[in-house]
């Protein structure tokens, strides 16, 4: 399985309207979005898709495609451990 991060979603996108984005690619496992602690989404979510290799099509398909007025940014998602011995600055996150 591959988790994708996708970032800079509008705030009043859902779960539904993630996974209908991702669906043609693959099959989905799980669909997430972050929110705050009082419930408001914060702009970002994760995608898990069950082949590398959709996950990749889906990648490459969906990062910088326009949704509610915003360029979506697609990655593959870093598991924790690996983000807190790789740190990045802000600036080269969005590159």
């Amino acid at each position: 399985m591959t988790t994708l991060f996708v970032g800079n979603l509008p705030f009043d996108v859902t779960e539904t309207d993630l996974r209908a984005l991702f669906k043609n690619y693959g099959d989905i496992e799980e669909v997430r979005l972050v929110n705050d602690r009082v419930g408001k989404s914060r702009g970002f979510g994760f995608v898990e898709m069950r082949d590398s290799e959709a996950a990749e099509r889906a990648k490459s398909a969906v990062d910088g495609i326009q949704l509610g007025g915003r360029r979506l940014r697609v990655n593959t998602a870093q598991p924790l451990e690996e983000q807190k011995t790789h740190p990045q600055s802000k600036h080269q996150r969005r590159q």
